[in-house]
């Protein structure tokens, strides 16, 4: 068996200065790395002061930004090619998770994923089908990418908030929303929200749904 790439990236530790009781995820864009996500654990550290942040750079450095990384290439990025790929890189988040998890002594019910554009489609394409559901899915800017056999895929359904700015000219907003109506008609938990006047990127109000989400699944402020 061929042995699964290993990733790491930059990490916060809990702000209560203890052990950590949960663990958040973010898993980058197309062309990022980790550390372009890692803040998003600084901000919201005040809301979840007893977990942990990781951001995992991706395997692969970016065909067209040197300085970055990616999931998988996105040559066309046409459906089949989207699928292909999230299947080749899945086992390397999955293989990722499963080691913060012993790292931290947690469970995948202390764990939150974020993603960001294409870290959406994969946290999404992982969370809704591992054996033992994690607590959440947030997802900024992304799309859901579905196979042929989408359905009898899914093997958890964690809540999912889903987030997208209007003027999103590089992923449509639309994508959120089909992504929304379609978990929902299958079962999940979702929610989505469209940030006014925002680009590809994460808006205030974004930010500060994100947190409540992640405060909420994780059993934070309690």
């Amino acid at each position: 068996m061929t042995p699964v790439t290993e990733i790491d990236g930059p990490r916060l530790a809990p702000a209560s200065g203890g052990e950590a009781k949960k663990l958040v995820i973010l898993v980058h864009g197309y062309g990022a790395d980790g550390n372009d996500l890692i803040a998003l654990g600084e901000y919201w550290q005040r809301r979840l002061p007893d977990a942990a942040f990781v951001a995992p750079h991706a395997p692969e450095r970016c065909e067209m930004n040197p300085f970055g990384y990616q999931w998988f290439p996105i040559d066309t990025l046409t459906p089949g090619e989207r699928i292909d790929g999230l299947e080749a890189v899945a086992p390397v988040l999955e293989s990722f998770i499963d080691r913060e998890l012993t790292r931290h002594a947690l469970e995948a019910e202390d764990l939150a994923l974020v993603g960001f554009s294409q870290g959406t489609m994969l946290s999404l394409h992982v969370g809704l089908r591992r054996t033992t559901p994690v607590a959440g899915i947030l997802g900024f800017s992304g799309m859901l990418a579905e196979g042929p056999d989408f359905e009898n895929e899914i093997r958890a359904k964690p809540p999912v908030l889903l987030v997208h700015g209007d003027r999103d000219e590089l992923i449509p907003p639309q994508a959120t929303l089909d992504a929304a109506e379609r978990l929902g008609r299958l079962g999940v938990p979702v929610r989505h929200h469209i940030s006014q006047g925002m680009a590809h990127g994460i808006a205030e109000d974004g930010l500060v749904l994100g947190g409540e989400f992640l405060e909420t699944v994780l059993g934070q402020g309690r």
